[in-house]
């Protein structure tokens, strides 16, 4: 291994790269990883040294405050290669804005965007062959913070590691969903912390998911925990109906992820003439424009699934299923809209891809 000193990042360099190895005409999602990782803790009050070593595993102490009392926060982004060769990011700028957010949450400390962007963008140099060309193919890249100081108190740890891991991927979900809408269970509650993505949130959800899998179902759409009669999310993802027209989707709150791609699909359904409502949205709304025949989509927006469109949902144990539309629906045509973006196919004009220099 070879050491490469630069202002900020001390780089050690794997001898030889696992690439060879690696099917990417049959990834499972989340379970590759590149030769390289980004590292960087937080002692006495002060970021240390940013390091690139070689991914694998490290030394905890069992006593680590973020496996007794859950200080963890994470994002997730990707990375894309064009045609030519050249990489981009897709609006990072709003994930490393969001994982200070989630930290900020969690009384964890702020990470420096210098760190942030140099680490990420060598990184992302360095495991360049990682990224596949062509449309469907990307990066998923996960920053994520810990605490690591080995003390079992319940107070916030003193000391914290910020890393970046990188798994290649291909489409996170395949084919449409099925879901249960939720009439007990919540995601997330008023003044929580479900505007973070804190890890704590998706541990939450396994279980009533795990319930709703045993039905036939692959997930869940989340429903207020106070009333459990207003929509908020779908699984891990923000939910968009189309009401006739119009696409709907409830407002973001202290309980709902300000999704980085669910703001990138407002813009383009409003650049491509389509009426967006961004409201609350009663359960019963739903179920009685399916009863009418005006609820023509459902679909689910995130970084790794892009856009996941629901085929049924289950309410109060009724089925309710919706029309294919094909590729005029408008999660087709919003989902190609993105893609094209992101892998440098269109024109990018409101500045959301971040060329990886």
């Amino acid at each position: 291994m070879s050491n490469i000193n630069t202002s900020n990042l001390l780089i050690e360099k794997v001898e030889s790269s696992k690439i060879k190895g690696v099917d990417f005409s049959n990834l499972t999602f989340g379970t590759t990883f590149t030769d390289h990782m980004f590292v960087c803790d937080y002692v006495n009050g002060e970021w240390q040294q940013p390091k690139i070593v070689p991914y694998g595993p490290m030394p905890m102490e069992p006593s680590a405050r973020v496996f007794h009392y859950g200080q963890a926060v994470f994002e997730g982004m990707k990375a894309y290669k064009d045609e030519h060769g050249d990489v981009f990011l897709f609006r990072p700028d709003e994930n490393f804005r969001r994982i200070n957010k989630s930290c900020s949450r969690l009384a964890m400390p702020e990470f420096p965007e210098e760190y942030f962007f140099e680490g990420l963008t060598t990184l992302l140099n360095l495991d360049k062959e990682w990224i596949q060309s062509g449309v469907g193919n990307s990066l998923y890249i996960r920053p994520f913070a810990i605490a690591i100081e080995p003390v079992i108190s319940a107070a916030p740890s003193e000391s914290y590691r910020f890393m970046i891991i990188c798994s290649p991927v291909s489409p996170y979900y395949k084919g449409k969903v099925k879901v249960v809408i939720a009439e007990h269970f919540s995601r997330s509650a008023d003044g929580g912390v479900g505007y973070a993505k804190a890890a704590g949130n998706y541990a939450a959800q396994f279980y009533p998911t795990k319930l709703a899998q045993e039905k036939g179902f692959q997930q869940i759409i989340w429903t207020d925990s106070n009333t459990h009669t207003f929509l908020e999310e779908a699984g891990t993802m923000n939910v968009f109906f189309r009401i006739n027209d119009t696409l709907i989707t409830a407002p973001t709150s202290d309980r709902i992820l300000d999704g980085v791609t669910r703001k990138s699909v407002i813009q383009l359904a409003r650049d491509n003439g389509i009426t967006v409502e961004v409201r609350p949205i009663k359960v019963q709304e739903i179920v009685d424009a399916s009863n009418d025949g005006t609820l023509k989509e459902i679909f689910g927006a995130g970084t790794a699934a892009v856009i996941s469109e629901i085929s049924a949902f289950e309410y109060r144990d009724e089925v309710y299923d919706l029309q294919d539309l094909g590729s005029n629906s408008y999660a087709a045509k919003l989902k190609q809209n993105m893609l094209n973006i992101q892998h440098n196919l269109a024109e990018d004009k409101h500045n959301w891809r971040y060329p990886v220099n």
